[in-house]
């Protein structure tokens, strides 16, 4: 009989399995956004909750588990500031843009974020936002605007929403910051900056690719800048680039995660 069970495979109705689907989530009826387990952190969502309530009027549909919530670890407080390029540039129309950026990308950052650009969650955007905002507000960052790097309309239906902008929006409200989503535009197409390996193909990717709206003064301003990843730093360069030539005093890069290993030594 053995033999014969390890030898056949048996067929179960589909109707059936989703039934036992069906009641497994009766009794787990909450499943982690970010790698598919059985939440069991609902308890301790009570604030984040509540913040959200406030942002955007509604409770937040957002499920993690305690394994990926207790591996969510930060930087030390002096190493969460790079100069914003990684490769600097002869003749940088920029030279010395600082970055911000809290967290590694790793573990449950790494995990999340193809989840958000690709899985289309956007709760996860808004946490990382949330997390972010309260970071700018610890370091008592100070600045005008907070503006997100623009997608291509193109990629912005396919997508569905600006990861980007779904952080920066509770960074500008959690810090008391006019936010201007439509500030900067992009001026054209580029290709996927993550399937870009070498680095100078990278920052020649967006050369001109971005430009400040016609709707909008930013003159003397100082604005805050933000992105969800930072690798080489060019997308970031290029857009403040874009906001120094049409009049900014000052830009200021933000990125919730990246990989680098030099600080900048004279921050924001």
């Amino acid at each position: 009989m053995g033999a014969l069970l390890n030898s056949t495979k048996i067929h179960i109705p589909s109707e059936i399995r989703e039934a036992f689907k069906g009641a497994a989530d009766l009794i787990y009826p909450y499943r982690c956004a970010v790698c598919g387990r059985v939440s069991d952190t609902e308890d301790r969502f009570s604030d984040y909750n509540n913040l959200h309530q406030k942002l955007y009027g509604t409770e937040a549909d957002l499920h993690i588990c305690g394994n990926c919530l207790s591996s969510l670890n930060w930087h030390n407080e002096d190493s969460r500031w790079f100069l914003c390029l990684s490769n600097p540039i002869e003749n940088d129309p920029y030279p010395g843009l600082a970055l911000f950026m809290p967290f590694s990308y790793s573990g449950i950052v790494e995990q999340a974020v193809p989840r958000i650009k690709f899985g289309k969650k956007i709760e996860l955007a808004r946490l990382f936002g949330c997390i972010l905002g309260s970071f700018v507000e610890l370091e008592k960052i100070k600045a005008d605007l907070v503006v997100p790097i623009p997608l291509s309309q193109k990629r912005l239906e396919e997508r569905g929403f600006n990861q980007a902008a779904e952080i920066a929006y509770p960074i500008a409200k959690i810090n008391n910051l006019p936010y201007a989503g439509d500030l900067l535009v992009r001026t054209r197409d580029t290709n996927r900056q993550a399937e870009i390996r070498d680095i100078s193909k990278r920052a020649n990717n967006v050369v001109g690719a971005f430009a400040v709206s016609n709707s909008w003064d930013v003159t003397g301003l100082t604005v805050i800048l933000v992105d969800d990843v930072a690798t080489t730093g060019s997308t970031l360069h290029e857009a403040a680039t874009a906001l120094k030539k049409a009049g900014a005093d000052k830009v200021l890069c933000v990125a919730f995660a990246g990989n680098r290993q030099v600080k900048n030594a004279e921050p924001f």
